[in-house]
Parts: structure tokens; sequence; C-alpha cells
């Protein structure tokens, strides 16, 4: 079994010192596979904010760290800073690479940066970087529970969202479904859900967008707790690919992380019957 924490709009600066404490006990008990920061991760860009969260990220252990940006990532005030520099105090605190890729036996993790100088909070995916995220999908294994995460979500559950749906996002999900993605993780608005998108979409194979609230901030959304998700995934025989989501809510009066809703996804079988593409791109057809 695999298991992958999904932290998402931490906003260091906004940052709750309790709901961190939780998030670092939960990390603890649970001891997943992988972290990943969808975006957001702090409230301003600044220096301090995010030495925050680098220092959040070391507490978490020896466990690896995949972080891209947010809208918030990128400096609002400092126009120099945001034309010239934008992701500087970023690269600082996570490394020179926007987009980072985690792979394992069992979890090719892909990461997006959707963010954009000239966007104030939109977020937007570009053909070249659709085009690159498939390539790498049709590399992976059968066996691999496939990921994007990114910040921007590419699907809503209340009309006033969908002004904060991802720009390009119907060619980026058809053309990654034909690559053989499973999940598409996001954050940016604060609301955690689950949705499968190949009846939205009319894909031919299972597609899941899995959106995290805001993991230790006080910017929470209406009365929707401060949230993280972990998910699991087993690869093995003889029940196929199997992963499921649970969303854990910061409980007040426990001062600690529980379970609050679990999802069991459908995944397309490619261990039994591997893809075309995927036949294709290895040469085993």
């Amino acid at each position: 079994m695999t298991l992958l924490l999904q932290i998402s709009d931490p906003h260091f600066g906004t940052e709750r010192p309790a709901v961190v404490e939780a998030l670092l006990r939960l990390a603890a008990e649970e001891k997943p596979d992988l972290a990943v920061l969808s975006g957001d991760i702090t409230q301003r860009a600044r220096r301090t904010q995010f030495a925050a969260a680098r220092a959040f990220v070391d507490r978490l252990g020896a466990m690896p760290v995949l972080a891209v940006p947010g809208n918030h990532d990128i400096p609002l005030f400092n126009v120099f800073a945001r034309v010239l520099r934008p992701y500087a105090n970023h690269r600082r605190a996570f490394g020179a690479d926007l987009e980072p890729v985690f792979e394992s036996r069992d979890l090719l993790v892909i990461g997006l940066n959707t963010a954009r100088v000239s966007r104030h909070t939109d977020g937007e995916v570009s053909a070249t970087q659709i085009e690159r995220v498939a390539r790498r999908l049709l590399r992976a294994s059968p066996a691999q529970l496939r990921v994007v995460v990114m910040h921007h979500p590419v699907a809503s559950v209340t009309p006033e969202d969908t002004r904060n749906l991802l720009h390009g996002r119907e060619a980026a999900i058809r053309r990654w479904a034909q690559a053989g993605i499973d999940l598409i993780v996001g954050g940016h608005i604060h609301l955690p859900y689950v949705l499968p998108l190949a009846s939205r979409m009319d894909i031919a194979r299972p597609v899941w967008a899995v959106q995290a609230g805001t993991a230790v901030s006080t910017r929470m959304r209406a009365r929707i707790s401060n949230s993280v998700n972990l998910i699991r995934y087993e690869a093995g025989e003889p029940d196929g690919r199997k992963a499921v989501v649970t969303r854990y809510d910061y409980d007040e009066t426990r001062d600690t992380f529980v379970p609050m809703l679990r999802n069991e996804l459908d995944l397309a079988d490619l261990l039994k019957t591997p893809s075309t593409d995927y036949a294709r791109a290895t040469g085993s057809s």
C-alpha cells in the first residue's frame, strides 16, 4: 500500500500554530510515502513566509515532498520582483524546479505550475505543458498511480467557483486521459471535494479531480475546517488497482485531524490489459 498526503493552501503567514502541530502529528502517525504541496504555500510570497513553510516541511521528517507554486507564491505588491524574479523565494525554499516529478514503483506524481505572472488569481496550462505531461504519463508503468499536482481546479461543485477554473483545462483533461492519468490534484478555492471527470467530459477512462481545503491557514471558507487529503493506493492483484481518498478535518475540540469523508475511486485496470497508448509508448504491443 502506498500513501500520499495532500497539503494545499497552507498560506504560511496566516498559519494557525495549533493546526500546524496537529498536522505534523498526523503525518508522524500515518507516515505517508510522499507529501505534496499543491500551491499557495505562502500568503504573500515573502522570504520569511517561505522560510516558515520550509521549516514545516523539514519537520515532516524524511519523507519526500513535492511542491508546486500557487498564485499567492508570486509577489503581489513588489512589482519589480513579480516581473523579474517571481519565483525567487519559492526556489530558495523548495529548489529550482517549479514542476518536479516523483516516481516510485507504485507512484508517478507530476508537478505542474499553473500560476502566471500576467494573471492575478487565475491559472493557466499551456499546450506545451499539456504535451510534456502527456509524454511523461505515457512512460508510466501499468502498476503506477498516475497523478498530476497543480494549484488551480479543473472542475467545480458550485456555480460561483466556475470563474476559478483552470484556463485550458478541457484540452488538458482530454489529452491526459488518453495518456492514462488517474488523478488531478489541486486546491486554490479552499473547498475539498472529489469529482469524477469521465461523465462530465465524455472521456473513455476514469479520471478524478481531487481538491483539498486550506491545510493550516486562518483563511477558511465558510464553515469548512482546515483539511488535508490522504490518498491510499493498492496496485496489486487480484482486485486490480484501488485508490481511496480520505479527507481529514481539524477538530477544534480534540485538537487533532480526524477522518471526515472517504471516497473509493474506480481506476482503469491497467494491470491486466495495458492501454493502447502505454503499449505503443513502450513497444509492448
